[in-house]
């Protein structure tokens, strides 16, 4: 019988090495997707200067909506005392060199005089806020010296000569106007910042006589945004 001969065995495939080129390609892969992953954790996590700059900007938003709140308050009890004093020298110094309505009395001058004195030191104190807080301030803090002028002018127009007495006078008049319009602008700028604290609109107008150019409320109801 013819002998069975073994099958010679199929030999393996031999396993291609990857080339040079291949290698450095997978290695600049894997490096790349590394570099975007470490890129991607630094970029998007905030290191501790920005949670430093976040906290120190959410501290200063609650201290401005604190002032805002206070000088608003101070601006509604300056109104109720010194709008009664700008209506009486209104009335006593009319525009056009009109005949006064009412001449007020010494004792009323003096009156006037302590109770704008009140609204200037109540308006003296000049805490740092926000640029936006600051203007409202400043613009308040210049109204009620103005104002206050305006009444130590006409009291002193009182005792100068007649003959001099009604230019005098007609600046005490320009005087008042300049103060109660400096007051509307500086109550428009409390309204926005309001709006922009959240505490909705607030009017904190002085009584205006009619063509003196003050600004006046927005008719928006108050606390509403």
């Amino acid at each position: 019988m013819p002998s069975k001969t073994a099958r010679s065995a199929r030999p393996l495939p031999v396993q291609e090495k990857p080339g040079p080129g291949r290698s450095r390609y997978a290695i600049g892969l894997v490096a790349a997707i590394l570099v975007a992953g470490s890129l991607g954790y630094l970029f998007g996590t905030p290191d501790a200067t920005e949670n430093s700059v976040a906290e120190m900007r959410a501290a200063e938003m609650k201290r401005d909506a604190q002032q805002v709140t206070e000088l608003t308050s101070t601006a509604r009890t300056t109104v109720a005392e010194v709008t009664k004093v700008m209506v009486g020298l209104g009335e006593a110094l009319p525009p056009g060199g009109a005949l006064a309505a009412r001449t007020p009395s010494e004792a009323e001058i003096g009156e006037w005089q302590k109770v704008m004195k009140q609204a200037v030191d109540r308006h003296a104190a000049t805490p740092s806020g926000t640029t936006a807080t600051n203007v409202a301030r400043g613009g308040f803090r210049s109204a009620v010296d103005g104002m206050a002028l305006a009444v130590d002018t006409y009291a002193y127009c009182r005792k100068v000569s007649t003959d001099v007495r009604a230019g005098c006078l007609e600046v005490a008049r320009r005087q008042r106007t300049a103060g109660v319009m400096a007051w509307s602008v500086a109550a428009t700028q409390l309204d926005a910042i309001n709006v922009d604290a959240g505490h909705g609109h607030q009017h904190v107008y002085l009584t205006s006589t009619p063509g003196e150019g003050a600004m006046m409320a927005d008719g928006v109801p108050e606390g509403t945004n």
